[in-house]
């Protein structure tokens, strides 16, 4: 069997500078490109030693540990004990992740023939399997999966980023009480034109059987000016406290929202409570968050007080 030790090399090296580059961005780290490659040649040479058998004694645990150290001081440096750690930690997440999706894949289009050729019987009566996977095949898959897992990572962060901006809105209108939750929004600046008075979002659903059946309709279609015609028609509690707020669209075009005053709304951000008096409930007819996350989205000067 012919072995071209310059390809092994290469091809290890290219897979380790690709772990190693996704260490980097996973721990956002600054590096330097020749300290990089030189760290990824380390672990290209450390594979080519297997095909030395007087050097097996360097392929334990230990040694490819102590390797692996090796690498990340050759990259990124040391920058403090914790530092180097977390280093250490996200390298070897990378590589368990990235192996991982490679032999699930793997497994994902094997049919059953090539799982039975490929179980071997050892001399102890152990069954092992022979794992055979393409260049090729084992290039692409890593990039998928380190693709994949850098772009839950970032999601999983941007949702932590995000909670910080979460509170605990309680409206409360006479007898009614409705509570959920609400992202504070600094970019939200929509006032009542009228009497400056801030006006917070709030999903329509929030407020169940008390807006009737044809408002909620209506508002959904952003028809609203249709409500404000039908007022003393249709049966409204709450009739007095209704305001229409204009606004711009999406297309920069003027649109209306019917907003409702509230007696007081209670934000608790932080262990920190909040009471605003003067405040606008805008109803909105969609789904302010995708995922459900939060049902409004608050003043900033509501959390001024």
């Amino acid at each position: 069997m012919i072995v071209y030790v310059d390809i092994i090399f290469l091809v290890n090296m290219l897979i380790d500078a690709v772990l190693l580059i996704a260490t980097a961005k996973m721990r956002r780290l600054q590096f330097r490109w020749w300290r990089l490659l030189c760290s990824a040649a380390i672990g290209g040479a450390y594979v080519v030693l297997l095909f030395f058998p007087p050097l097996s004694f360097l392929f334990t645990f230990a040694v490819k540990f102590l390797l692996s150290l090796i690498m990340i001081l050759t990259a990124y440096g040391y920058g403090g004990l914790q530092h180097f750690w977390r280093n250490v930690g996200a390298f070897y997440i990378i590589n368990f992740v990235a192996a991982g999706a490679i032999v699930g894949v793997h497994y994902f289009w094997m049919s059953s023939g090539e799982v039975i050729n490929g179980i071997l019987f050892t001399q102890s009566g152990g069954v092992e399997h022979r794992l055979q996977v393409g260049l090729l095949f084992m290039i692409v898959v890593l990039f998928f999966a380190i693709w994949l897992f850098r772009h839950v990572q970032q999601a999983s962060k941007r949702k932590e980023e995000l909670a910080s901006f979460f509170a605990k809105v309680d409206v409360h209108i006479d007898q009614f009480e409705s509570s959920c939750t609400g992202l504070i929004d600094t970019g939200n600046q929509l006032y009542d034109p009228l009497t400056k008075t801030p006006v917070m979002v709030m999903e329509l659903s929030q407020w169940k059987e008390k807006i009737p059946e044809s408002w909620k309709q209506r508002i959904e279609r952003a028809e609203v000016d249709q409500i404000v015609s039908a007022i003393g028609t249709d049966e409204f509690e709450w009739q007095d406290r209704l305001r229409l707020v204009p606004y711009r669209g999406v297309n920069r075009s003027t649109q209306f929202m019917l907003a409702i005053k509230p007696d007081r709304v209670v934000i608790t951000h932080n262990d920190k409570q909040f009471e605003a008096l003067k405040v606008l409930i805008g109803l909105d007819g969609g789904k302010l968050s995708a995922d459900n996350a939060y049902q409004a989205i608050i003043h900033p000067n509501l959390l001024q007080n």
